[in-house]
Order: C-alpha cells, then structure tokens, then sequence
C-alpha cells in the first residue's frame, strides 16, 4: 500500500499501547494517517505515542482511562475529538479476557471479561458513531477465535467474543443506514504478551512448562507459524480502504487455518 493511502485521515485505536492494537495505530500511521490511542496505563501509550511520532512522522495523541466504565469512555470520547477532530476509522482492540477451570473461576472474571471488551467497544462505538457517520467512516471490532470454537478453558474470552461478534453484526446492519462500513477480526494464535500470558496460565493448570503448552497448541491447530500483531494490522488498513468498501458485516478469521469450521 502507498503510504499515502489514508493521508489527511484519522483513526482511533483503543487498545493501541501494546500488542495488536498498538500494530493497527502503527501501521495507520505509516500509511499516512494521523491516530489517537486509547488505553489504561499512560506510561505505555506515552511511549507507544512518542514511537509512532517517531517512526511516521504523523500526529498520534492519547488518553489513559478506564475502558471499563461509561465515564472512562465519554472522557476518552471527548479527548480523541478534541484532538483529532474528525474521525474516520474506529478500531476497538481493547480487552484481555482470563482463561481458566470454570468450575473454580470467581464470578468477577466473567463480569470483568465483558465490562472492558464488550461494554467497552459497544459504548466507543455508540460515543464515535454520529463523527463516523459524517466521513463514512469504518468501524473495525477485533474479537477472537473463541468465539467460533469454544474451549471449556477459555470460557470467558469465548463468551465475550462471542457477543462482540454478535454485536457487530448488528451494528452493520446500522451502517448499512448511515453509510458506515462494519467488519470484524478473529485473530488466531498471535505474537503478543498477551498470548505469552495465555501460554503460562494453561502451562501452570497443565502442569507443563511454557514451551511445551506452545508447541502442543500449535500441534493441535494444525498450524505453520504463529500469526504477528502486523499480519492483523494489514488486514484492517485493507478493510479500511476504498477497495474493501463492499466487504460489510463480515467477520474474518485470520488465524493461519486454525478454526475448522468454514463460518
């Protein structure tokens, strides 16, 4: 892709200071895009910021809150347009969801799996809605493979997952209205701290070393490599370009042929 291609644009990442979300703000950027990240730990998006400044050249601003929360959501809401202005691309990556034997698992992970990547993108997406609706803009929801194939380990990433899902496809049905276009990822094994920390959790209920649970789940997907935070990031800046306009309501497994099922 030129690196002109979303130049005079701009787009919101939550869950831009790390991992996939920081991927999708950087490769935004390279492509001439001004980004705004949001997240919890300002350390992180300060740094994440600054790098992207850096490396593109382009504007990329932040707001800390808690995702969690409606009022962590409207402050972050206001700081983006205060910011940035207008908006052209919403991509919701925020959330980490905790694996775990569900007959032992508190109640609270479920809640908290949900209030941060469900609550979270469902509330940024209505707050961002009426700024994506005036530059027919996109809206990119980035879920989970567990959402198609449920694992009695993975409950929670499942559930919520499931519903982000679920959601953004009626929330396509809305673009299809306001002319904004709505898409969602599932994101296979991918190179992440957070699939490190997925990694160690199954390692200690296993009883297995860190390396071994990698490898056997590699093995039991069926996998040639592990996916990269950059891989996810291509495929939104093509869903986010002009090209991929009539590709709308589509959830797309990028997980290297990990999920069996064909829908």
């Amino acid at each position: 892709m030129a690196a002109t291609l979303f130049s005079g644009k701009k787009a919101v990442v939550s869950g831009g200071s790390k991992g996939i979300g920081y991927a999708i703000a950087k490769r935004f950027a390279d492509d001439g895009a001004d980004v705004f990240l949001l997240a919890s730990n300002t350390q992180r998006l300060d740094h994440a910021a600054r790098s992207i400044i850096t490396d593109t050249g382009q504007k990329a601003g932040y707001c800390a809150e808690d995702l969690r929360t409606l009022e962590g959501c409207e402050r972050a809401h206001e700081a983006a347009v205060k910011s940035l202005g207008s908006i052209d691309f919403l991509v919701n990556a925020a959330g980490a969801t905790k694996g775990g034997k569900f007959p032992q698992q508190p109640d609270l992970e479920m809640l908290d799996g949900f209030a941060l990547k469900f609550h979270g993108a469902v509330r940024l997406c209505r707050l961002f809605w009426p700024a994506l609706t005036k530059t027919n803009g996109v809206v990119i929801n980035i879920a989970g493979g567990f959402a198609r194939t449920p694992d009695p380990d993975f409950m929670v990433g499942g559930a919520v997952n499931a519903a982000l899902s679920n959601f953004t496809k009626a929330l396509a049905g809305q673009g299809l209205r306001d002319d904004v276009n709505v898409n969602w990822l599932h994101p296979g094994l991918t190179i992440t701290d957070r699939l490190d920390e997925i990694f160690e959790r199954r390692a200690k209920m296993e009883g297995k070393s860190r390396d071994e649970v990698e490898q056997q789940m590699i093995a039991d997907e069926g996998l040639r490599q592990l996916g990269t935070p950059q891989g996810v990031a291509a495929l939104v800046a093509f869903l986010c370009s002009p090209e991929a306009r009539h590709i709308h309501g589509t959830g797309i497994s990028i997980d290297g042929g990990g999920a069996k099922g064909y829908s």
